[in-house]
């Protein structure tokens, strides 16, 4: 029986999701990626050897899965091949398994361009985006002015696109930062040799897709960022460009939302986050500094470091509600092991009021302080581990603890980096 899953974060992102999509793709036939773009990092590590994927989706890694970048997701065409190339170096087949949706939007030059001299000009009200151009893709998407991947192949319909679309942007470029606008004919050329580079690789996803329901096969649809990112139901406006939740793997590939059987849910064992924004639970103390060492807590894509901070299950709740979770995988459950006393979040406090809810923005987020509840660390090693009944007491208690203040099971432990360092409660597959 066919057995569709969505593998999202609920945290700000960087949970460990690269390293589960890639576990669960022994038993799904095809991967397809929904939404983001390269400004996300996927980290796998298999027997020792990293590899780290920022647009191929993570089942690349698993022969005879077929992968696909779905419309949802923006594409750095440049960001892509040089991925491509790197992978194909270590004798991995991408060309031949990897699709394109010819409906993705096409991250172009003056993208990049923008998004950077924007955050210059923001200074201390700096986003944190990544420099990437993701944010400007996804305005032209839905200012409907953007460059599609089908587009990349057609050269006058390109070129009719591309003139009123650069035209637009050089304006802002020279008139209101002041800076060189970009050459119609360099960017122009450029399109079109990535066009041709990446032409084998153009589909129909969603038709491809559907078809791949028909025939009975599986399908593992993965998401970027984390949830607390997401644009309408994140920590705005510090969040990304396109929906990180569970709705966006329909829209983000045109699979129908009832085709979806299974929602895993993603989530540290603690808290982190990159970037500017919210973070009630951040600690800048040695446990703090003991998490990031322990997590070896820097950013895939950009090599920051993570702000690190304890669990957050206020704000796991919420995510957990809005994705529809069937059920919990916990990740990095190891870098916990050398705690004396591990403390979880379970309310905020404003002044002398108490809050059991996520709030609605950045700013409502301004004066809160985290509840905690404290309890035991296990001080014995846990990674490597793949039985729950080999879990110490207090680890035990932690699971609990999440499952019944959140209200969803808990399936999943991951208790190491590698591919094998896990504890299956339950299959998603099964």
């Amino acid at each position: 029986m066919k057995k569709n899953i969505v593998v999202l974060g609920t945290q700000w992102g960087d949970e460990g999701k690269g390293k589960i999509v890639d576990l669960l793709t022994d038993r799904s036939d095809a991967v397809a990626r929904f939404q983001g773009g390269h400004n996300a990092g996927h980290t796998l590590i298999i027997n020792g050897h990293k590899t780290v994927l920022h647009l191929v989706p993570s089942g690349i890694l698993r022969e005879g899965v077929d992968c696909y970048i779905g419309n949802g997701v923006v594409v750095e065409p440049e960001a892509l091949l040089t991925e491509i190339a790197g992978l194909e170096k270590a004798k991995v087949d991408v060309k031949s398994r990897l699709k394109i949706s010819r409906a993705a939007p096409i991250i172009m030059p003056y993208h990049i361009v923008l998004d950077q001299l924007r955050e210059r000009a923001k200074g201390g009200k700096a986003i944190g985006t990544t420099g990437r151009g993701i944010g400007p893709a996804y305005e032209d998407k839905v200012a409907r002015r953007g460059i599609r991947f089908g587009d990349l192949l057609e050269p006058q319909r390109l070129k009719e696109k591309l003139t009123e679309t650069l035209e637009y942007h050089n304006f802002v470029i020279e008139h209101y930062f002041k800076e060189t606008p970009l050459d119609f004919d360099e960017v122009y050329q450029k399109a079109l040799k990535h066009g041709e580079q990446l032409k084998s690789m153009s589909a129909d996803v969603a038709a491809q897709l559907h078809r791949l329901q028909s025939e009975g096969k599986s399908i593992l649809l993965e998401g970027a960022q984390g949830s607390l990112l997401d644009i309408d139901h994140g920590t705005y406006p510090f969040v990304t460009s396109s929906n990180t939740t569970a709705g966006a793997a329909s829209t983000g590939t045109g699979l129908g939302v009832t085709d979806i059987d299974y929602v895993l849910g993603i989530t540290k064992a603690y808290t982190t986050r990159v970037g500017s924004g919210p973070f009630p639970t951040e600690l800048f103390d040695d446990d703090g500094k003991m998490l990031a060492k322990n997590g070896v807590e820097f950013g895939a894509t950009t090599g920051r470091p993570r702000r690190c901070g304890w669990l957050d299950l206020v704000a796991l709740k919420r995510a957990i509600q809005m994705n529809g979770v069937t059920g919990i995988c916990v990740t990095k459950l190891d870098v916990l092991d050398t705690f004396e006393n591990i403390k979880v979040c379970t309310g905020y406090k404003v002044g002398n009021e108490v809050f059991e809810d996520f709030p609605a923005s950045a700013e409502a987020w301004e004066n809160i302080q985290p509840i905690y509840e404290s309890m035991d660390g296990w001080m014995s090693k846990t990674q490597g581990m793949t039985s729950d009944k080999d879990l110490p007491t207090q680890a035990k208690a932690l699971i609990e603890k999440i499952e019944s203040y959140t209200g969803s099971p808990v399936h999943m432990i991951s208790t190491g980096p590698d591919r094998n360092e896990n504890i299956i409660i339950q299959n998603p597959f099964e």
